[in-house]
């Protein structure tokens, strides 16, 4: 793996990672901004969303959104944004040639966004619609509900896309006030990955953004936790599948037990070999998918299985997960499970860092969350260290009845056999 890097810090606080790969003909530009849903107060709940979207509405020198796109597609640029919890991102990806046109768009539109009122009110009917399909997709929004049952009425809990009463009556002033207080220098990072110089990048980063805001950062509130018991959320929903996440507290992003708890995950629910896999689809066919994944945030985290079942045989499906966990937990894992979970997440590790724009996530998202930049190989070395009596130690520390969690989407009215479920 390529580890020829540079990371340089401007005088106005502005850093920047740049990562050479000879070995593509593209160029992705990245601009991570440290701040998210977690950053929000409950009045304006899924503005950083919502700004999200405004960035690409116009600058003075490209006034409308078609100019943005028009000038990003006539190069047969890929590009998008993202909002999650802690850090809002938008990048483009395109030919290393036009690597000068694509640095100054994503520049401009982080720098010089105007957003008009007019296309804020336009902006809303795609929010609320957004929302909707969302809303109508079990598998995903059942995650939604499973984070809402974890943390409650705090930021950690709330939707990203936030509400549709909140969605529509921000104005804004809102806007300006949360792009003042939250995009400036010292909370981002410009990642460029793909076929380039580095010195060269360098001084085109510091002329585009030498007038990036200069503020000092905010600090968001951390993450409260309580709970002393199994507990169960329950959306009504006349669906044909019964889609469920169950799961349990566990680590965050700085814990040292988080490559335990990574291994342990795929040897539950990661690939088709997986324990849960074979015993759910395989043994028992009562599913189509079924995964499970260690989920961690900067202040907490949380290991949960995901799977869409037959409404008649949930419970059954429940349960297995349950004996699963409690399995593992009793005996230890096998040398040669250990081994081959390991070699799951380097396969894949490996395979995600092949494109230009998964390598500039990759440096760019753990200098901005953990201010750290460790290597490919730094980070696979602290996974491969990780012995089967770590997995047994942090399956019996999180597999506890008072950290079990179950949301579910289906056709129940009454959540009380889901509650007796969960009594182990």
């Amino acid at each position: 793996m390529n580890n020829d890097f540079l990371l340089h810090k401007y005088d106005n606080g502005l850093r920047l990672v740049v990562v050479p790969m000879k070995s593509t003909q593209t160029i992705t530009v990245l601009v991570l901004v440290g701040t998210g849903s977690r950053y929000e107060t409950k009045d304006i709940n899924g503005l950083s969303h919502f700004l999200e979207h405004m960035m690409f509405k116009g600058t003075d020198k490209r006034p409308k959104a078609l100019a943005i796109s028009r000038e990003l597609d006539s190069i047969g640029a890929e590009y998008n944004a993202f909002t999650s919890k802690e850090y809002t991102g938008y990048w483009a990806k395109a030919s290393a040639e036009n690597k000068n046109l694509v640095l100054d768009v994503i520049s401009d539109i982080f720098l010089n966004s105007k957003l008009d009122e007019k296309e804020i009110n336009k902006e809303r009917g795609v929010i609320i619609e957004e929302m909707n399909m969302y809303l109508d997709l079990p598998p995903r929004y059942v995650g939604d509900l499973y984070e809402k049952l974890l943390y409650g009425d705090q930021p950690a809990g709330w939707m990203v896309i936030g509400e549709k009463e909140t969605v529509l009556k921000l104005n804004r002033g809102r806007f300006v006030d949360y792009f003042n207080n939250h995009y400036f220098a010292k909370n981002t990072i410009v990642a460029v990955a793909g076929n380039v110089d580095k010195e060269e990048i360098k001084e085109s980063v510091g002329k585009l953004f030498k007038n990036v805001r200069e503020k000092e950062p905010i600090s968001k509130k951390g993450v409260k936790e309580s709970q002393n018991k199994p507990q169960a959320l329950v959306h009504y929903k006349k669906t044909d599948q019964t889609h469920f996440i169950l799961g349990v507290r566990a680590y965050d992003m700085f814990s040292p037990k988080i490559e335990a708890a990574d291994i342990l995950s795929v040897i539950l629910g990661g690939g088709m070999s997986s324990r849960l896999f074979i015993e759910i689809r395989e043994k028992l066919g009562l599913s189509y998918y079924v995964k499970t994944g260690h989920d961690s945030y900067t202040d907490h985290g949380y290991l949960a299985t995901a799977s869409g079942v037959d409404n008649k045989r949930v419970g059954k499906a429940i349960a297995t997960v349950l004996k699963e966990y409690k399995k593992v937990k009793q005996k230890p894992v096998p040398k040669a499970e250990i081994k081959k979970a390991k070699e799951y997440i380097k396969g894949k590790f490996v395979i995600g860092l092949e494109q230009s724009d998964d390598m500039a996530a990759f440096y760019a998202n753990q200098w901005l969350l953990k201010n750290e930049t460790l290597t490919p190989e730094e980070k696979l070395d602290k996974i491969m260290k990780v012995r089967a009596e770590d997995v047994q130690a942090a399956a019996n520390e999180i597999f506890r009845p008072e950290k079990l969690n179950l949301a579910l989407i289906g056709p129940f009215e009454d959540k009380g056999k889901f509650d007796k479920l969960l009594e182990v």
